[in-house]
């Protein structure tokens, strides 16, 4: 059974460090770890729209092809970091300098995830395969040229005197173009349908930082803590042999979880308890602005099923996203409590997916924000006390099986 620490987790957290477009002139840091969550969140939804019709087994593996495959491909990308995508691709044409390239990455990742065992058998798999052209990789390559168009977007308005920018938003163009048979591409390429303004909405959390309060370094934002909690979510499913519907579910839950954030902005935890009335303010907006901004657009347009979807990852039916639930025949029913539902609920036909464990994913995802910065010479009394209040918090929790406290001791 695979085992969490340290290095895995920081090796997943090192793209809050990595910037995107280093060589252009940028209004904002785009960072690597905000991609790959505005990537997986596309993934998520284009899963969804072209595996309707399948049997529930092909849907699932498909699920877990795109989350791991996704995985695969941001770790692969930590590595070539400083090789600019011409380069790249030039190096992928020719196969004995891709494979070499390839031994190359894989041997550095090694230490850091060969403790997951079959997951970094199954990497190994994946960058040795010659087919690019399953429908997996379709979708992860339709969901990393979106979100990487859509940050060109943004950047083109202030390099016009860079005599790239012209070539890059051609291909970019021809690329996407070739993408669209997959199911939701259209409607997502096309201005102002809902799919598209999903889309649009999920790449505005990345300019909304966590702990606006609290300077940091690296100054992570929501976005991409959201990637970080899904990734946690989906290693932690592994390490407690949750089925494949759960470990689907748990990743794009923590995927999707503080998709409110962007009605409602980050408010910390503090301000939050401190008046007793506001957490049911703040979800009662939530739920209107999420039903007027995303879930009635999606339904208009016959999206129905999206937004069910996407209200179960939120746990809008039972009043949290980290509340254990299973689903049968469409009822959501409440679990109670972790155990519960790794004894009796971790089955496929069950639709299960996890709670507290989740909860332990936010908490660690944000622990590692507060370490991190204080690791980097960048701290103050209240990162301080962030950073030991999360840290007994993660102490308490009842779910022995994750092993928190050894993982914690080796922040030491």
């Amino acid at each position: 059974m695979p085992i969490i620490r340290k290095n895995l987790l920081q090796a997943l957290f090192s793209g809050a460090y990595l910037l995107r477009w280093n060589d252009k002139l940028r209004p904002v840091e785009l960072l690597e770890i905000d991609k790959q969550a505005h990537k997986m969140l596309l993934a998520c939804v284009l899963w969804h729209e072209n595996s309707q019709t399948m049997p529930e087994t092909e849907r699932l593996a498909l699920a877990r092809d795109i989350i791991e495959g996704g995985l695969f491909d941001y770790f692969y990308r930590l590595i070539i970091t400083d090789i600019k995508p011409p380069v790249f691709y030039r190096i992928k044409k020719n196969p004995e300098h891709f494979r070499a390239l390839t031994e190359h990455v894989l041997a550095r990742l090694e230490p850091q995830i060969s403790q997951l065992g079959p997951f970094w058998q199954r990497m190994q798999t994946w960058h040795s395969e010659l087919d690019q052209s399953t429908l997996a990789r379709s979708i992860l390559t339709a969901a990393h040229l979106f979100a990487s168009h859509w940050e060109f977007c943004l950047i083109k308005p202030l390099n016009t005197f860079d005599d790239e920018m012209d070539d890059i938003g051609q291909s970019f163009a021809k690329r996407l173009d070739d993408l669209r048979f997959l199911k939701g591409m259209n409607a997502m390429l096309t201005p102002n349908t809902a799919l598209s303004r999903l889309a649009n909405l999920c790449g505005q959390l990345r300019f909304q930082i966590r702990w606006t309060q609290v300077p940091r370094i690296p100054a992570t934002s929501v976005l991409g803590h959201m990637f970080v909690v899904a990734a946690f979510a989906y290693f932690f499913s592994l390490s407690v042999d949750a089925c494949m519907a759960r470990a689907n579910n748990n990743f794009f839950c923590g995927l999707f979880h503080d998709l409110p954030e962007l009605l409602t902005r980050d408010i910390i935890s503090p301000v939050k308890q401190s008046v007793p009335c506001l957490p049911g303010i703040l979800r009662e907006y939530e739920a209107e602005e999420l039903e007027r901004r995303i879930f009635r657009p999606l339904r208009e347009e016959g999206m129905a099923l999206l937004v069910e979807r996407i209200s179960y990852y939120l746990g809008i039916a039972v009043g949290s996203e980290f509340q254990e639930t299973v689903r049968e025949g469409g009822v959501i029913t409440k679990i109670n409590g972790f155990e519960s539902l790794q004894k009796s609920c971790n089955a496929d036909a069950l639709d299960p997916k996890d709670g507290q464990m989740l909860k332990v994913c936010d908490l660690l995802a944000a622990f590692l924000e507060a370490h991190s910065s204080i690791r980097n010479g960048v701290s103050s009394p209240h990162l301080q006390e962030a950073q030991a209040r999360i840290r007994a918090k993660l102490c308490e929790s009842e779910l022995e099986c994750l092993q928190l406290e050894a993982l914690l001791a080796d922040f030491d």
